[in-house]
């Protein structure tokens, strides 16, 4: 089941401005992630790459029609409509657009989502006359997006949410899919939590905090989320990870998670407080990084002045 519309940007990594005049890669060649800085070579491929990328594109073929076909069957878990399914209640909000909502339970934060932002949302939605449709429950984990990928209607209706709230949305056609073939018609109604806002701007972006921990080089850190794994990274190994960056004034300039799609990357060739911080780390681990500014672009080139990154590491490669 989709709820998104549009697809993701192109990939990002802090790349190191003193990286630019090292060796050529020949890898990732369509790949922007490793930035104008860094430039780029590509060979020709040999028979071996293209039976490799032919076995790919055989695989991949294989798994979307799997999932068309597990698209077509109803939800393995069903979850019982509300009451009023039908049509909306007279004591629900309803917006000049024509979304109806109602709090069921309120949340604790003081600022809803803006449309630029990712969010962390657990979902059921249900058709006007109560069959379950979609839900994060028959996968077992939120589901994260950027807000404005979301269905019209259900992007307006995260935007009115707090961190913690739970709302039944009522989502007219027109602010759903709108006559899509092979999608739902009519209204659909959607009981959505808001979980998380991974990309929003921390409370301590403009400085770490006394209890933050600090390395002999002005790196500052803390961890957010512990770790599952044992080994740290080494400065040559390849990482994957899902990270956040933010100025010291709040403003995002770069994210993985907005784009829905981690970044691999060697460890020698992004900035250097992501080569002294991420050696720090261990898989599943999540930290919050300070990076002075002589670690991470050196004033060279924009975003200037400390950088907060929040960094989760997926995996050691």
């Amino acid at each position: 089941m989709q709820v998104l519309e549009g697809s993701s940007g192109n990939t990002r990594t802090p790349t190191s401005p003193s990286t630019s005049k090292q060796k050529r890669s020949t890898r990732n060649c369509s790949n922007t992630f490793w930035k104008a800085t860094l430039p780029l070579t590509c060979r020709s491929e040999d028979l071996n790459s293209k039976m490799k990328r032919m076995r790919v594109l055989r695989s991949t073929t294989l798994f979307i029609l799997a999932a068309i076909a597990a698209v077509a069957q109803p939800p393995a878990v069903q979850i019982q409509a509300p009451t009023d399914v039908g049509a909306a209640p007279v004591d629900a909000a309803k917006t000049p657009s024509g979304l109806s909502t109602k709090v069921l339970k309120p949340g604790t934060g003081n600022s809803g989502p803006a449309k630029d932002e990712v969010v962390t949302i657990v979902y059921t939605a249900w058709t006007a006359d109560g069959k379950m449709y979609t839900s994060t429950a028959t996968r077992g984990q939120p589901a994260t997006a950027q807000v404005n990928r979301l269905l019209p209607g259900l992007s307006e209706g995260v935007q009115l949410m707090v961190l913690g709230e739970t709302r039944l949305l009522w989502i007219p056609e027109s602010l759903a899919y709108n006559g899509q073939p092979g999608k739902p018609k009519g209204m659909l109604v959607f009981q959505v939590t808001l979980v998380d806002m991974p990309t929003r701007a921390p409370a301590d972006a403009k400085a770490p905090p006394a209890d933050a921990k600090r390395t002999a080089s002005g790196l500052a850190y803390q961890v957010l989320k512990v770790g599952t794994g044992t080994r740290h990274p080494k400065k040559f190994a390849e990482v994957t990870v899902n990270y956040t960056g933010w100025t010291a004034n709040g403003k995002m300039f770069d994210s993985s998670v907005a784009r829905g799609e981690p970044a691999t990357f060697p460890l020698d060739r992004v900035i250097s407080g992501w080569t002294e911080g991420l050696q720090l780390m261990v898989e599943g681990e999540k930290t919050r990084f300070w990076i002075p500014e002589r670690l991470a672009y050196q004033g060279k080139r924009a975003p200037f002045g400390i950088l907060v990154f929040d960094i989760e590491l997926i995996k050691i490669r």
